[in-house]
């Protein structure tokens, strides 16, 4: 063969193989920008609560970040772990995420076989918002300030009840680690199978106490129903600037609920880095900060490290609240 001929049929071969332009000859083709089709964020619990509330309110402003359309997809059971399972097992190329709460970090510290690893199965993205609780009794209970309140339980050790929304809810948590901090409080649990009936039970002064969220307890205080005697975060907080934080009279005591967005671990970082930039931009902007705080909460961008940090700590100190205070699930 001429040498001119394998002159040629090497360079044909060069070119295919570094997918450079002869004429003819196509290109290695490259994975499309992310993201190329919908985004999917499953919410692990039903229509209306306040993962669902949030998810929505950021799924519509991350459509037109992201110039795709974003799908909210409510697979809600086993108080939120069907769903983030389903995610944690999923694909991990960002098209499937998972809205949760801190409710997931409770429940990693009372159930030993959660279907996934609430640290390492999950890819944290962004977090949308945190909250605190708000402290409420019934009108006839005889306190109106954190004080009075940890001084009239004192007062009547064993006497009292505090409501919660079940064995090893947030509530639970919240309550227990007041009774913690404080260290001699000896008020008992009763748990309710949600939130409804132990709001009608505190009304009736069948419970006395409720640590809840604001959108749970406000409505109720605000139609005079309930007293709201103080606010979880450790200083006043714009969810409820009249309310005093319990921390006055209880030194260090702070709880706070957050909600967040995951992906399955292994997505890559430039695709969890574009999702939290866009995240963050969408809670920069003042309608959005102003319905998350008509909603109990106040937006909270973090990196995804920042966020992943919160989880890892939550699990932790979760965990040691619920060996410390006997904390079960159902």
């Amino acid at each position: 063969m001429p040498s001119s001929l394998r002159l040629r049929d090497l360079g044909l071969a060069m070119a295919l193989l570094s997918g450079i332009g002869l004429p003819g000859t196509c290109a290695f083709a490259q994975p499309p920008a992310y993201p190329a089709k919908p985004v999917t964020i499953v919410v692990p619990y039903p229509a209306g609560g306040s993962n669902d509330t949030f998810a929505r309110q950021v799924a519509k402003e991350l459509g037109d970040e992201l110039k795709q359309p974003v799908i909210i997809d409510n697979r809600p059971g086993a108080s939120g772990n069907t769903g983030t399972a389903q995610v944690a097992k999923a694909t991990p190329d960002g098209y499937l995420l998972v809205a949760v709460s801190s409710s997931m970090t409770t429940n990693a510290a009372v159930q030993s076989k959660l279907p996934f690893d609430p640290v390492k199965g999950l890819a944290p993205v962004a977090m949308f918002a945190k909250g605190p609780f708000i402290v409420a009794v019934n009108n006839d209970f005889p306190a109106k300030t954190p004080a009075e309140l940890i001084a009239a339980i004192k007062a009547k050790p064993g006497q009292y009840n505090y409501a919660s929304s079940g064995s090893g809810s947030v509530n639970q948590f919240g309550t227990e680690l007041l009774k913690a901090k404080v260290g001699d409080l000896q008020i008992a649990h009763i748990p309710y199978k949600g939130m409804g009936p132990a709001v009608t039970d505190l009304i009736g002064n069948q419970t006395q106490l409720l640590i809840s969220s604001g959108p749970s307890l406000l409505p109720m205080v605000r139609a005079g129903k309930l007293r709201a005697v103080g606010i979880t975060s450790l200083k006043a907080s714009p969810v409820a600037p009249e309310l005093t934080p319990m921390s006055t009279a209880v030194p260090g005591y702070e709880f706070e609920l957050w909600w967040g967005l995951l992906a399955p671990a292994g997505t890559p970082p430039d695709v969890v880095a574009k999702l939290n930039g866009a995240v963050n931009r969408i809670l920069a902007k003042p309608a959005i900060a102003a319905n998350f705080l008509r909603e109990g909460a106040i937006a909270t961008p973090l990196t995804p490290a920042q966020f992943g940090t919160v989880i890892a700590d939550d699990v932790a100190r979760w965990k040691t609240l619920a060996r410390q205070q006997n904390i079960t699930a159902d």
